[in-house]
């Protein structure tokens, strides 16, 4: 069986296992307060070009996101979203839970536009009756987005100034940060995502780590947030697994080494497929390739290969997805494309 379903189906990059081989043994303080995570927690800061940065591990994506957006909004407030969002559409109702909505709007692939945002923004204040409604507390991106899209820096930058002009932080998920950077298609860089965001976290646990995010406040955290980080259940006793773990991936730049493999993967395939005459959903610049099958390829395919279904396209199509990693093999993906 070929695995393309996700791009955390493998378990850790060898030198984050072997770094906590080496130090297993350490006796360290608990809750992210041991010299590794502050090691780490320099090492981000630098890269971000961001010295004053507060930092925080948590140990998921699912986690991080309800707990970033509970403790930066008010009990009246509401997170804006595309509606693919991934709080919006693959969570679980988490962000709903904490007692906040997720404010729907519309996406092209995936992102929200300057413009779209702008619009319900002065819609919202220009209706009277707004007190009675969920304000728009913050605003929620992701890159890569749901559909592996990227926003560039010019529609970062544009924004970014939207959210300050309405006193809104501007939340960006990153989970598959390391993707998006290493795409060729990219013109952002953690430390413009420092620069034009409020707070972001760098994704691990589907870059090359056994589980684990870094969230980073460019600025100031919100009072007591690691408290908020327990109380939701994200904090670890163990911090050192997430500070070790960190601490492997910025240095010598392995996060973006090993980011890179998922990329040069992804264009192999994605080029076979058009090669082959395949249909793309939409043009992915980055480790997620979704493609148009019918159904009767679709359920063939599945029976050797493991992949995401996505929607249905029509009565005889559906979209799947592919996705590759940092541990994705160039051999699996010759083998994916001699059987499509």
């Amino acid at each position: 069986m070929l695995y393309f379903e996700n791009d955390y189906c493998e378990g850790a990059h060898p030198s984050i296992l072997q770094r906590l081989i080496e130090t297993n043994m350490e006796k360290l303080s608990g809750y992210g307060t041991d010299k590794y995570c502050e090691s780490a927690k320099e090492k981000i800061r630098e890269v971000c070009a961001c010295p004053n940065a507060d930092i925080y591990f948590l140990v998921g994506g699912t986690q991080t996101n309800a707990t970033v957006i509970s403790a930066m909004l008010k009990r009246y407030e509401g997170v804006i979203a595309a509606s693919t969002g991934h709080i919006n559409f693959h969570e679980a109702g988490a962000i709903e839970y904490t007692g906040h909505k997720v404010l729907e709007l519309p996406h092209k692939d995936g992102k929200i536009s300057a413009k779209t945002l702008q619009d319900y923004l002065e819609t919202f204040y220009k209706d009277k009756n707004y007190d009675h409604m969920v304000f728009p507390g913050m605003v929620y991106i992701s890159h890569p987005t749901e559909y592996g899209t990227l926003y560039t820096k010019a529609e970062l930058q544009e924004i970014s100034s939207i959210c300050t002009g309405y006193n809104l932080p501007l939340f960006l998920d990153g989970a598959r940060l390391g993707y998006g950077i290493a795409s060729e298609q990219s013109d952002i860089s953690l430390a413009d995502i420092a620069k034009y965001t409020s707070v972001f976290y760098i994704g691990g646990t589907k870059v090359g780590a056994l589980c684990g995010e870094a969230v980073v406040f460019p600025n100031q955290a919100p009072n007591h947030f690691m408290t908020m980080i327990k109380q939701q259940g994200a904090l670890l006793a163990k911090g050192r697994l997430l500070g070790i773990q960190f601490d492997t991936l910025f240095t010598n730049d392995l996060y973006m080494e090993i980011s890179k493999n998922a990329i040069e993967t992804a264009n192999k395939l994605k080029k076979a497929l058009l090669d082959k005459g395949y249909q793309l959903f939409l043009d992915s610049p980055t480790n997620q390739i979704f493609v148009v099958l019918e159904n009767e390829t679709m359920k063939k395919l599945g029976e050797v290969v493991k992949f995401s279904f996505w929607e249905k396209y029509d009565e005889t199509h559906m979209v799947v997805r592919f996705a590759t990693s940092w541990a994705t093999k160039m051999e699996d993906v010759e083998e994916l494309i001699t059987l499509l």
